[in-house]
Order: C-alpha cells, then structure tokens, then sequence
C-alpha cells in the first residue's frame, strides 16, 4: 500500500516542519499544496522531500481536494499544516498501513489552545476521518469548516493516538 499525505500551505513556515517531521517514515508520499506563500514554507517542503505545488487559493475546501487530486497513492492521509502525528497515532497508521480495510479510519484531534492541550469540554476527541482510500472521499461543506465526506461511511475503524 502507498500512502500519501496532502497538506495545504499559505505562510506556514513556523508550523510545516513539525507536521512533515510527523510524516517522516510514515507515509511514501507528501504533497504540499501552497497558494504562493511570502515565507519560508517552500524551503521547508523541499527539506523534507515533499512535492510542492503552487496553486491560487479559491477556499479551503476547494484547496483540499485540488491536493487529493494531485496524490498518487492508494490511501491518503489529510493534514494540516499545523497538525502533526504524535508517535501512538503514527504506530497504528504503520500497522494499518500493513493490512489495510474498508474506506477510511478516524482518528482523534487533539486542540491546542493559546499554549494549552484541550481535553475538557467536549473539545476532546474531537474525533475526524483523516485517513481514506484514495478516490473514496472528497472535501464538501461551507468554507472554511470542511468535512470529508466518505462515499457510502465505510468507517473501517478508528486508529489509536492523537
């Protein structure tokens, strides 16, 4: 199975480095789509292999599937720019990765607030499909809340980690 991670980027230099750093022995491939950052983001991706691809910015959601589109892989991983694996999660999308099954995994997101990890209040697991096989989901809603929506909710599990 070849997984691809899609992110997308505008002058996002003080957070790209720790999502790639995140991917790094996790997924085969890293697709960065950027609307024309004045930053450092470019030489970032670069730093870490990814491809990146310059692209005018028409919303959040059309940005997102403009990335999926741009993907080679079998399954794809959807990040943002400020986001990153943490090492429970990044263990279980390696065994998933092994023997994968259904559509698509879920996974939780874990906020930080103004410093803060936020696990009260109902902001905890703020549970999200991040993980799907390619040509199964595409990005819908409102910009610039986007949901994936995964064709017939073939949900194959949810993975461990934050």
């Amino acid at each position: 199975m070849k997984l691809s991670a899609a992110i997308i980027t505008f002058n996002e230099e003080r957070n790209l480095a720790r999502c790639l750093q995140s991917l790094m022995g996790v997924v085969d491939e890293i697709v960065v789509v950027d609307s024309f950052s004045k930053d450092g983001t470019q030489a970032i991706a670069a730093q870490y292999g990814a491809t990146f691809i310059e692209h005018p910015f028409e919303g959040h959601i059309q940005q997102k599937n403009y990335a999926l589109d741009q993907t080679t892989g079998d399954w794809i991983l959807s990040l943002d720019a400020d986001e990153a694996l943490d090492d429970k999660l990044r263990a279980s999308i390696m065994a998933f990765k092994s023997k994968p099954t259904g559509a698509g995994c879920s996974m939780n997101r874990l906020t930080n607030y103004c410093g803060h990890w936020v696990r009260h209040g109902g902001w905890y697991p703020d549970q999200k499909i991040r993980l799907w096989q390619n040509g199964t989901a595409k990005w819908s809603g409102e910009n610039p809340h986007g949901r994936l929506e995964l064709k017939g909710n073939q949900i194959s599990g949810h993975l461990k980690g934050d």
